[in-house]
């Protein structure tokens, strides 16, 4: 079948979704919480963010998406790199600091923090750490989206993973 034909075709008049529906819809798609984190001559910051996934082993990329109107994006877009910090379990406070409108240095004195070998923050006890360089950034709505190439990753054995679901955290 050609892509084409796999494509369905909507018709002009179709009804935009409604903003609250879909943000309604996506509430009810689980996801690992993580913390974004960067550092270098734009400053250092960091955010809560879910919209994060996997894109590709070869090479190893990162899918991670950022609000234009935060106050990490231009940190993040001048440094060129992030560290993924994927939460466990007991880190949900983290994710609260991290998820506010707490200034930069409040956020990051709620943890213990390790530089990686590109210089962006790790969370110490994290399930995974996983450093990135910023290779591709395209606009989708209010947002980017950022492909991330992976550089370094740090992973503990044991733990728990910690979801973000129906708007609540969940133990996993």
């Amino acid at each position: 079948m050609s892509a084409a034909a796999a494509s369905p075709v909507l018709p002009n008049d179709a009804e935009p979704v409604d903003r609250s529906a879909f943000r309604d819809a996506m509430a009810r798609l689980g996801a690992a919480v993580t913390i974004v984190t960067t550092d270098g001559p734009g400053g250092r910051t960091g955010f809560a963010a879910t919209a994060v996934c996997s894109v590709t082993d070869d090479p190893p990329t990162l899918l991670v998406c950022i609000n234009r109107a935060s106050s990490a994006y231009q940190p993040v877009r001048w440094n060129g790199r992030v560290c993924v910090n994927v939460l466990g379990d007991e880190q949900a406070e983290v994710s609260r600091v991290f998820g506010g409108r707490t200034p930069a240095d409040e956020r990051f004195a709620a943890a213990s923090w390790r530089s990686n070998a590109s210089g962006t923050p790790e969370l110490e006890g994290a399930l995974v750490s996983i450093g990135c360089e910023i290779e591709t950034v395209t606009e989708a709505g209010t947002h980017d989206v950022l492909f991330c190439r992976v550089v370094s990753i740090r992973s503990r054995e044991d733990g728990g993973a910690l979801i973000y679901f129906d708007r609540t955290y969940h133990r996993l």
